[in-house]
């Protein structure tokens, strides 16, 4: 007999879980760019920018790098373009920035990655989308690890004040925005694919958020001209890498393997925070973020773990040789 060795293959499936963990890393980045940001950079100003630059990139990776003609939408598509861009990234930037005014940002860690269980719930409500005990297990130790993670990195975390509730409020907010996006951006993806569903939403969204900062004053030339070469840099990584690349990644991970499985992935992104913040802010790293990130990656195998194969009943009857 002779021994075949075979190469290793990532399949379509590993690959997309390459993506979403490096989508879930860009976003943890998002939060150490913007410590980078001015402390009185105005939040609609902020916003408006980062979508503008994710809107610039988009276009222009579309237009002349694909090369590829801006799809002509009909009546009910432009409606939900309008409807994700008012979910996904009016509504959400509206309750992060402000919300974050009234809780602490550990706080506000622990209660986005409150993410794949609100889009388990989500999916099953609209959807029928079935949950077995296999992937409740791996939500649940998902949960538990961003809690360690975030727990332990601010003891604070836990403390209420009266303020509190209207932040808790405004970021659950956000968690509501993303799944609506997530989950009924589906069908959209399918009529007109990932790419031009992200590159259509952000331009709506970046319509909104610009209009919104312009009537509140916040987005004028004085503004702009406060903003510093660091600011501008960090904007530029927001809007670019941030929100165009990681946007369409997300989305191709939902049209591979459904919103709810992509959606698990979100619960890496208090550790990447964390990570990423010892790597670039030099912030202390301990055994309880370990363990913490540990759960949260033993949660997202469970979670994605392939069905066992059903095997026919009749095949017990039949003989061999």
């Amino acid at each position: 007999m002779t021994s075949h060795s075979h190469p290793l293959v990532l399949t379509p499936d590993s690959l997309t879980y390459l993506k979403l963990s490096l989508v879930a890393m860009i976003w943890g980045g998002t939060f150490v760019a913007g410590r980078y940001l001015s402390a009185d950079t105005p939040a609609l100003l902020a916003a408006s920018v980062r979508f503008i630059f994710a809107g610039i990139t988009l276009g222009l990776f579309l237009g002349f790098f694909l090369k590829k003609s801006f799809v002509r939408l009909d009546r009910s598509q432009l409606v939900k373009i309008v409807g994700l861009g008012f979910c996904g990234i009016y509504t959400y930037n509206l309750c992060f920035f402000y919300g974050l005014h009234y809780t602490a940002a550990s706080r506000a860690s622990l209660i986005v990655a409150l993410n794949p269980a609100v889009m388990a719930l989500f999916s099953y409500v609209f959807f029928r989308e079935k949950m077995s005990a296999m992937k409740t297990a791996g939500i649940f130790l998902c949960l538990i690890g961003a809690a360690v993670v975030i727990l332990n990195k601010s003891s604070g975390t836990l403390i209420v004040d009266k303020n509190d509730w209207r932040g808790d409020l405004l970021i659950f907010g956000c968690v509501l925005s993303w799944v609506a996006f997530s989950v009924f951006g589906k069908s959209v993806v399918k009529e007109i694919g990932a790419l031009h569903t992200v590159t259509y939403s952000i331009f709506a969204g970046a319509a909104m958020l610009t209009a919104t900062a312009i009537v509140t004053g916040q987005f004028n030339q004085e503004s702009l001209r406060a903003l510093t070469l660091a600011d501008f840099s960090s904007l530029l990584y927001l809007g670019a890498i941030g929100s165009a690349l990681a946007y369409i990644w997300y989305y191709k991970g939902i049209e591979q393997i459904g919103a709810t499985r992509a959606g698990v992935f979100i619960a890496l992104n208090p550790l990447t925070a964390v990570l990423l913040g010892a790597l670039l802010l030099d912030e202390q790293l301990s055994a309880p973020t370990f363990m913490g990130g540990a759960l949260i990656i033993v949660g997202i195998m469970i979670f994605n773990r392939p069905a066992r194969p059903q095997y026919n009943c009749e095949m017990k009857n039949v003989r061999t040789p």
